[in-house]
């Protein structure tokens, strides 16, 4: 990759008569505690095109984070746009079957892993995650949860003993849940290497299943990849070793693909890099390319559990309506006819490549690591001791790439990049051009 010959080239003219105002009159009203990267860039956005935002003073800003994965298609995308405008002005509401709803159940079916061909419907990843795991329970007839160190699966009550911070003060934490270690490599709480640990992780989980289960687990919930801990991809055989404990505990295996599914990965589901078949996986995000819909996906077998399967024991009443079902019709066909999961495989490539060179170049880059476009880039203060970055720093990164026309998840000690889909080779190169420039930027002021 070539060095820029001009110091900070990216920066552009920055127009702000209108976002500063309206962002601080929506403060007077709006609750605390909305996403960190809207209370961050203080952008009031008015539209988009394809990977990139233009806010209400027509400033164009390169979108590096999607929503958090949610933007497949980007934004402003033509036969997304109209299909959806079609659709509000026919019906919009309602749980009757429609065809959108027909022909996506056909063509999901078709292309999820082994034998998961049943889906039902939701609004939101933590609404198809509550499901998913009433459906474990249904099943199995048991009511424990395994989950995992730094996994996301929403605010809800069912799994909020899962999380970390978001847990404080909230307690007391629903019984039967339980959190092991993930396969998080670089900073593995374990203190050992991949090479000689054997997996050691595993082993510990069933050792402590003996101590602290009651013999009754429903269901194991985890990410092929782990998202909120920053894109963390766990080793090979990780997935099929906890999938091998599941089985052997008489529990169902739940992937939460809410944020790597649909192309994300390279794949068309995280689970596919392992050959992994679940029980279940619950989807999200992606699948609708911003509109507020989730499924979980299962068996014949499983999917028949009552009382989960009794009438409404499934149901949700936003879940599959005629605009959702359009949404996800619309979104899947163009992630297949326009072989994006292809794309996020090519230029997730280059990305990582190129992550991995600027990983040589500043010492403040631990870890580079993902799939597809689902990349994690993780700072630290010393390559030794794996300390991360403070977060005044990576905070002034975050607007060293905003000044530059940038928005991404960089304001934490990790990064994460996940474009849209459609996201094109020239702006790959264009945003790695300006990480260069802002990490050259921090170096400078912090002198790392």
């Amino acid at each position: 990759m070539k060095t820029l010959e001009k110091k900070e080239s990216l920066k552009f003219e920055k127009k702000t008569s209108k976002s500063k105002s309206l962002f601080a009159e929506e403060q007077k009203y709006i609750a605390p505690g909305v996403q960190s990267i809207a209370l961050f860039s203080r952008l009031v956005m008015e539209r988009g095109e394809g990977a990139s935002f233009i806010d209400i003073d027509g400033n164009k800003y390169l979108d590096m984070y999607a929503g958090v994965g949610v933007a497949s298609l980007g934004h402003g995308h033509p036969e997304y746009a109209e299909a959806m405008s079609r659709q509000v002005s026919k019906i919009n509401t309602g749980s009757f079957a429609t065809k959108h709803r027909i022909e996506y159940c056909k063509t999901i079916s078709a292309i999820t892993p082994g034998k998961l061909n049943r889906i039902q419907f939701y609004s939101g990843g933590a609404e198809a995650v509550e499901a998913a795991i009433r459906l474990a329970k249904s099943y199995t007839r048991n009511y424990e949860i395994v989950g995992f160190w730094g996994g996301f699966h929403g605010k809800t009550g069912s799994v909020l003993g899962l999380l970390d911070t978001f847990k404080r003060e909230l307690g007391p934490i629903m019984s039967g849940v339980h959190s092991f270690p993930y396969a998080y490599c670089y900073q593995c709480p374990f203190k050992m290497k991949l090479s000689t640990c054997g997996l050691f992780c595993v082993e510990f989980i069933k050792k402590s299943l003996r101590q602290i289960s009651a013999g009754r687990i429903a269901a194991f919930l985890i990410e092929p990849i782990q998202g909120t801990n920053g894109n963390v991809v766990p080793p090979p055989g990780f997935l099929k070793a906890v999938k091998e404990i599941a089985k052997e505990e008489g529990a169902l295996l739940i992937a939460d693909e809410m944020i790597c599914g649909f192309g994300r990965t390279g794949k068309m589901f995280g689970v596919e890099h392992d050959g992994v078949i679940p029980d279940i996986i619950t989807v999200g995000k992606g699948m609708g390319n911003g509109f507020p819909v989730s499924g979980l996906i299962s068996s014949n077998e499983v999917i028949n559990a009552r009382p989960f399967a009794n009438p409404s024991g499934s149901s949700s009443s936003y879940g599959g309506n005629p605009l959702a079902a359009c949404a996800c019709n619309t979104t899947l066909n163009t992630i297949l006819n326009d072989n994006l999961v292809e794309n996020s495989r090519k230029v997730g490539t280059y990305l990582l490549k190129e992550f991995r060179k600027l990983q040589n170049k500043y010492s403040f880059i631990g870890d580079v690591r993902g799939r597809g476009l689902m990349i994690g880039v993780e700072m630290v203060k010393s390559k030794k001791t794996k300390e991360h970055l403070s977060k005044q720093i990576t905070r002034t990164l975050f607007d060293e790439c905003l000044k530059r026309g940038l928005i991404s998840m960089c304001y934490s000690h990790t990064i994460r990049i996940n474009p849209p889909l459609v996201i094109k080779m020239e702006e790959a190169k264009k945003a790695i051009g300006i990480f260069d420039e802002a990490f050259g930027a921090i170096k400078k002021r912090y002198r790392l």
